[in-house]
């Protein structure tokens, strides 16, 4: 039995449906993969870079705690050798005044310093002169703060004193080192029986 045209173009469309169907099926198959593998990669980068900026971060922290305890450890050091040069002033100044009470000044900022500095400078003291010393930081007169550091040792009355600031030695070599400045500004003179 031969088919209609009528036959044949209803045959044709329920064919086009068909394979359309099968289209848009395929297609959503293919949309839903490819959103799925889109999703899997996008994780996987994603924990790559976060592995990345944790490690970064990680090693910028090591740096950062290595840099702290090297600074602390410089700081440490120098806290160190300003307490031992704290001590020698301090030893220096009780040697000269071998007295049995002594009071020390410094500046307001060096009093912690000063104090272990003391502590440490008594018993060297005692051992070189065989002597006993008691020494009182002056926690009412302190030195001026603009001043570059170092001390000043009195005996019991105050009536001697030693300085041992920077400034106090900077006077001392600028008075020893005044004849030669003296001769180096103006030339030497034929009067000048004395050269100080």
């Amino acid at each position: 039995m031969a088919l209609s045209d009528a036959d044949v173009q209803k045959q044709i469309k329920h064919m086009m449906a068909f394979i359309e169907q099968e289209a848009n099926e395929k297609a959503e198959e293919i949309d839903a993969k490819a959103e799925e593998e889109f999703n899997i990669e996008k994780g996987r980068l994603v924990q790559t870079q976060r592995l990345k900026i944790m490690e970064y971060y990680e090693k910028k922290e090591k740096q950062i705690e290595q840099q702290k305890k090297i600074q602390m450890s410089n700081l440490m050091n120098q806290a160190r050798l300003k307490v031992l040069k704290a001590r020698d002033d301090l030893i220096a100044g009780f040697y000269q005044l071998l007295e049995s009470r002594l009071v020390v000044r410094c500046r307001k900022q060096d009093l912690s310093m000063v104090k272990t500095a003391v502590q440490k400078s008594i018993p060297i003291y005692k051992n070189a002169t065989k002597r006993d010393v008691d020494v009182h930081i002056d926690q009412d007169n302190f030195l001026p703060e603009d001043i570059a550091g170092g001390v000043e040792v009195y005996n019991s009355d105050g009536k001697i004193k030693v300085s041992n600031t920077l400034e106090s030695r900077l006077d001392l070599v600028a008075q020893q080192m005044m004849p030669e400045i003296r001769v180096a500004l103006f030339g030497a003179n034929a009067n000048r029986k004395f050269l100080d």
